[in-house]
């Protein structure tokens, strides 16, 4: 494979080297956990370690042609670099033959994104009309975050979306930028464009599940997707269109900022005039920014997570702030106790053989939620202790929101 080329990351070079690139991709070996966990495709995809150590990164590796494939990777390098919910590239491999000394695909390696769920395999299962209507949600929000950013998606589906736990909802995620491009800003007829593509394609990708017989019964796909357009548009309306609002209401300013936040939208600025007679006011966001409390954690407590599970520490946080002696302590260093007598107890209470079924924020939250089950049933708190035991032995054992963790992963 002389002519081989990998033009990537270059911190990943040694590892990608390794992998068999003079095989089709099609004959590349997979765990079977990990085939469940890559959902569908229009292209082949693997899932893949380079090396047998069980911490080892994992790639999700795309056959395509080399425009594509570099194109792709262009796109989603500017992604990231713009903070937007999306994989991260590592390589564009060109110059592939096989033994024989014929031409093979170009291939797009980008790295697994952990604790991720295809569509087909939440739907598939034991899901409720919540769960369903939260990753409606999710995907209205995604697009909702890449129109922002200027970028027009071109396929929004739900196969070209891999979804997160965050705390009792999802966050979405990007995993394929091919027909993207970015504009300076989009006009409404590019984002119309975006919502008729999203429309159709999530509205397909359920009837696909309703004749497979694994659509949630009652489910409608044509309204399950409208539903994400809806929502998509109240987001939108809220974020960049200005909204008035009572001038008697001495709180309405600030009530408008928190519903952003609640959202996970910092905003730096917000332009507030009258109305008219009425005295009513124009509220208007400016330099609207995402992950309010997902920067927040990471700034404070060192912590990254999902924005919904961002909010649900630092409630915790404020709620052990809120017991501290006054006059309280530097915030740095409630910060630090918090992390070490709450958060990292409860983490490393998981023994070894349980560990890398779900993601620690996460988990914290379920174990908080469990806490509260488990007191109600009681009539009285059991405490933070027994809560994490009785997760560990009930519910952590049954649980495993990734294909991946430390026993899983295909071996090359």
């Amino acid at each position: 494979m002389t002519g081989l080329k990998i033009t990537g990351l270059a911190e990943e070079m040694s590892s990608l080297a390794r992998l068999p690139w003079s095989q089709p991709l099609e004959d590349w070996p997979e765990d079977s956990a990990l085939t469940q966990m890559r959902g569908i495709s229009r292209h082949i995809v693997r899932l893949v370690r380079p090396t047998h150590d069980p911490d080892s990164e994992v790639y999700a590796v795309k056959e395509t042609v080399p425009e594509f494939a570099n194109r792709e990777y262009t796109t989603l390098r500017e992604l990231n670099a713009r903070l937007a919910p999306c994989v991260e590239p590592v390589a564009v491999i060109d110059g592939r033959t096989d033994f024989q000394g014929d031409p093979l695909p170009a291939a797009l390696a980008t790295r697994y994104l952990p604790y991720s769920l295809p569509y087909r395999v939440i739907l598939s299962g034991s899901v409720t009309p919540h769960e369903i209507t939260n990753m409606a949600n999710a995907l209205a929000l995604l697009l909702v975050r890449l129109h922002l950013l200027g970028f027009w998606w071109g396929d929004c589906s739900l196969s070209n979306t891999l979804f997160r736990r965050d705390a009792d909802q999802f966050a979405a995620y990007l995993v394929d930028a091919e027909t993207g491009e970015f504009q300076q800003s989009l006009s409404d007829g590019q984002r119309e464009h975006d919502l008729d593509i999203a429309l159709f394609n999530v509205a397909a990708e359920l009837e696909d599940l309703a004749i497979a017989g694994v659509l949630h019964p009652g489910m409608d796909p044509i309204r399950a997707s409208d539903g994400v357009i809806r929502r998509y548009r109240r987001l939108w309306k809220m974020l960049k269109e200005p909204q008035i609002l009572d001038a008697d209401d001495r709180h309405a300013v600030e009530k408008a900022m928190r519903t952003l936040q609640d959202l996970g939208f910092a905003v730096e600025e917000v332009e507030v005039t009258a109305v008219g007679d009425k005295g009513e006011l124009r509220f208007t966001p400016k330099l609207v920014a995402a992950g309010y409390h997902q920067h927040r954690l990471q700034s404070l407590l060192g912590i990254t997570a999902e924005e919904l599970q961002a909010k649900r520490l630092l409630a915790s946080f404020d709620r052990y702030r809120g017991r501290e002696k006054k006059p309280l302590p530097p915030i740095e260093e409630s910060a630090r106790r918090w992390y070490t007598e709450v958060f990292s107890h409860v983490i490393h209470q998981v023994p070894d053989n349980l560990r890398g079924r779900v993601e620690p924020a996460q988990m914290f939250h379920e174990i908080l939620e469990h806490r509260w089950y488990l007191g109600e049933k009681a009539g009285r708190d059991l405490g933070l202790d027994h809560a994490t035991a009785d997760y560990i032995a009930n519910v952590l054992p049954v649980r495993t929101d990734s294909g991946v963790n430390d026993k899983l992963g295909a071996r090359i």
